[in-house]
């Protein structure tokens, strides 16, 4: 399902139409043309195939008490065999 907003609307109102992207494209037009596309993350990332970086998903509220474990640097290099 879409949506179809003119930019006036938007404008006036744009909570309702990130809302709206979570059944789907909301399509808003300017002069009766549609002139962009408003889609919720997850859909963009779908479409894109691109996927969250995790410093992206480290600045998320709720992120800033996770522990992290990374590897020593000792464990991961090795000294070289001639």
């Amino acid at each position: 399902m879409s949506i179809t907003l003119s930019s006036r609307d938007f404008n006036q109102d744009s909570s309702s139409a990130k809302k709206a992207t979570k059944q789907g494209p909301v399509f808003i037009t300017e002069r009766g043309k549609p002139s962009h596309v408003l889609l919720n993350i997850a859909e963009y990332r779908r479409i894109t195939g691109t996927q969250p970086k995790i410093a992206d998903l480290l600045i998320l509220p709720g992120t800033e008490n996770i522990d992290l474990e990374f590897p020593k640097l000792t464990d991961v290099v090795r000294p070289a065999v001639f």
